[in-house]
């Protein structure tokens, strides 16, 4: 019997959308058919913790591509559905609802759900996370009713919402565990910049300190007790504190992998016609030295996407692309090439007083990323850098006068 679709992709976010955009693109005639747990089209995620929490942009202006987009290129969207089970074997998947979908090539792209916090009073009202469209909507609800906020987590989507409630006039303190921001993410002196760029606008900055307990009253947040014994009066709180892949189903149904799900050059996973891509897809990375790793980009998602996509046309592709990541905080423009983890040696490009430089990672004296804030010309040149391993002649690279394509 014909499966219902000739492709079948489960999650409509970046790397969902995209790889059924580059199939039709790719001139695919098969059916295709796009499940996603929300109600809503595609849409962008990054905006989520700035400009659509700011107010600066409508839910419309962050769609992925128009809503009558799909229907054109005959993608069935298949909205408010969530898939509970694969069957690799039968070639189908099955709905939360008890239906099943069946399919001939299966992309798995489901990304991932938030961390929660685990300590007592993680159930009050006034908890919030940023990973979709209701989540903002309800801290933009909560706003007028707020008085004082606290993020936990100093990571990037961390400080984006921080910045972002700072500036809509919310005293915001911001609680990281660990001894500086960003620290899984960048070298100590953008996180030092950063610290000091959100303490003078207001946020307090709060390192090396735990959650031990959310306090409230009357089932709505009243404060975050710190693990010194410290209270933080708060009646919301903004958790950042990472996702958890979504891959239950396919690692259920046999699918190796762990954190994500596995997959090959290819994007395919060890099950027979069943892909995975973006957020959730733990891949072999030769800008982390071979090292298997999940990234969590937009850049990722849509590199992928098109490697599926070619790889179901008959055009195989490995995947290899440069990583690259953005942050907008404040007036800021934080654009990264490369991934920094495992340098050895940052070398400082600029004044960070000027609040425009950049951080240049060296393993064994070769590039392997670029951190560049309000420096969009480094960052453009840095690309080529990272995916050569250029050895860089630190003199040159420090030297803000001397372009770094050159180096």
């Amino acid at each position: 019997m014909k499966p219902e679709y000739d492709v079948l992709v489960v999650g409509a976010g970046h790397a969902g959308a995209q790889v059924c955009t580059a199939l039709r693109q790719f001139k695919f005639a098969g059916t295709i058919g796009l499940v996603g747990d929300e109600a809503e089209p595609p849409y962008e995620r990054p905006p989520l913790s700035k400009d659509y929490l700011a107010g600066e942009k409508t839910f419309e202006r962050i769609l992925i591509r128009p809503e009558k987009f799909w229907g054109e290129r005959e993608i069935d969207l298949l909205l408010g559905r969530r898939v509970v089970a694969v069957d690799p074997e039968a070639r189908r998947v099955t709905l939360a609802d008890g239906r099943q979908i069946g399919f001939h090539k299966l992309v798995w792209a489901a990304g991932g759900a938030p961390r929660r916090l685990v300590c007592a009073g993680s159930e009050l009202n006034g908890i919030h996370c940023v990973r979709t469209r209701a989540d903002v909507d309800k801290i933009v609800a909560q706003l007028p009713s707020t008085r004082r906020v606290v993020v936990i987590g100093g990571g990037y989507v961390g400080l984006e919402a921080a910045a972002v409630l700072s500036k809509l006039g919310k005293p915001v303190t911001v609680v990281e565990a660990l001894d500086r921001v960003l620290a899984r993410v960048a070298g100590e002196p953008l996180s030092r910049f950063y610290e000091a760029e959100h303490r003078a606008h207001g946020v307090c900055v709060q390192l090396g300190v735990t959650v031990e307990r959310i306090e409230g009253k009357e089932g709505s947040v009243t404060g975050v007790l710190l693990a010194d014994g410290s209270t933080v009066p708060a009646d919301m709180v903004v958790v950042g504190i990472g996702i958890i892949p979504s891959v239950e189903p396919v690692l259920a149904a046999g699918a190796q992998g762990g954190n994500g799900v596995a997959v090959d050059a290819l994007c395919q996973t060890s099950l027979p016609g069943v892909y995975a891509i973006g957020d959730c897809a733990l891949h072999t990375n030769q800008f982390a030295d071979g090292a298997r790793i999940r990234l969590e980009s937009v850049q990722n998602a849509n590199d992928m996407a098109a490697t599926v996509a070619k790889a179901i046309m008959g055009q195989a592709q490995p995947y290899h692309a440069v990583p690259w990541f953005w942050s907008n905080q404040y007036d800021l423009r934080l654009q990264t090439v490369g991934l920094s983890t495992g340098h050895d040696q940052a070398l400082l490009r600029g004044d960070p007083a000027t609040r425009s430089f950049s951080l240049v990672y060296l393993k064994q004296g070769r590039v392997i990323a670029l951190d560049c804030v309000n420096m969009t010309k480094d960052y453009v040149q840095a690309r080529a850098l990272v995916m050569g391993r250029v050895v860089g002649d630190v003199d040159r690279l420090v030297d803000v006068s001397q372009p770094l394509k050159t180096s």
